[in-house]
């Protein structure tokens, strides 16, 4: 739904490698690094870029597109294998709407970042 989300981190080379391992199971994978930062994508026509930053702004809440209720899963687990911290386990939240399984994670800055399937289990 976005062309770009850009925001900073306080450790590049930990939250790239964070990135990298929790979003691998969505299919994310490196599209350009360079002076400005990373930029990641799973079809290049939108894309997360991280830069290293001292400024500490606000917590983000980002939510990536799962295809299936597996990717959700392996999502989560990627991100406690990574060192992410627990915010929701995978499963249904139907306060949402009745398809709606997501996982919920925070990130080495304290971002809340979510990996979320819409459709049914079939």
């Amino acid at each position: 739904m976005f062309d770009h989300v850009v925001f900073g981190v306080s450790d590049y080379t930990v939250s790239k490698a964070f990135y990298l391992k929790v979003l691998k199971p969505l299919g994310v994978t490196i599209v350009q690094e360079g002076p400005l930062g990373i930029e990641l994508s799973t079809d290049g026509k939108s894309s997360l870029c991280l830069f290293e930053t001292k400024e500490k702004p606000a917590h983000l809440h980002l939510a990536f597109i799962a295809k299936n209720r597996q990717q959700v899963a392996d999502f989560y687990q990627a991100a406690m294998e990574a060192g992410g911290r627990d915010n929701g386990v995978p499963g249904l939240r139907p306060k949402y709407h009745a398809n709606y399984y997501a996982a919920f994670i925070i990130d080495p800055d304290g971002h809340n970042i979510e990996a979320v399937c819409h459709q049914s289990e079939e």
